[in-house]
């Protein structure tokens, strides 16, 4: 393990200073709780007091040690029971003990709201279409889109229908921004042959 590594694990000693697991339990969640934003500075402050910690300079890396061992436990392909193996054997092994059972205890729990975290869109199951205003006189022609998404996401599995109408400017404008999602992922050499197969069914 490299020196960088070592240095971070050479943090933990710190959580020793707290009075309870139960405040190295609320650290834990703390850290969960702010995953995207950070701690700001009341949160801080509560760390530094639970750790008696006099700045945020000797707070910093422990929190950078318990992010990594968060996001392992939680992104990584680690079971319920293969935690500990995390650790190297430099760290004491009452932490290792503390820190293992602390993080069994949330695992689930922090890969569910993962999960719900994550946005899943649609994907476009069949499109039908169809002319409207045929028998409206004075009245620009104009089509029907109907589409049907499915969306395969464990906790939010279904389909839905959307319908929206599109006249003859706007469907020039849609047909231009298709053709070209359409060149960028098309396979090397494909895009040049379908321009000359589209501009010469346009002439």
């Amino acid at each position: 393990m490299g020196d960088g590594n070592h240095s971070m694990w050479g943090h933990l000693p710190l959580l020793v200073r707290a009075n309870s697991k139960d405040s190295v339990e609320y650290l834990l969640q703390a850290l969960w709780r702010t995953r995207r934003t950070g701690l700001d500075a009341a949160d801080r402050q509560i760390f530094r007091d639970i750790l008696q910690l006099p700045t945020d300079s000797d707070l910093d890396p422990l929190l950078v040690c318990l992010r990594v061992l968060i996001r392992r436990c939680v992104y990584d392909n680690v079971n319920k029971d293969e935690i500990h193996k995390l650790f190297p054997s430099e760290v004491l092994p009452e932490l290792q003990r503390l820190l293992t059972l602390l993080l069994q205890k949330f695992q689930r729990e922090w890969r569910e709201d993962i999960a719900n975290d994550e946005v899943i869109l649609p994907r476009l199951k069949s499109m039908t279409w169809n002319m409207a205003n045929q028998n409206v006189e004075q009245t620009e022609p104009s089509a029907v889109i109907n589409l049907k998404l499915q969306t395969d996401g464990q906790t939010n599995l279904g389909e839905r229908d959307v319908k929206f109408q599109l006249a003859k400017d706007t469907m020039e404008m849609m047909l231009k921004s298709m053709y070209c999602i359409e060149d960028q992922m098309a396979e090397p050499g494909e895009t040049q042959q379908r321009h000359v197969v589209h501009n010469s069914n346009v002439a």
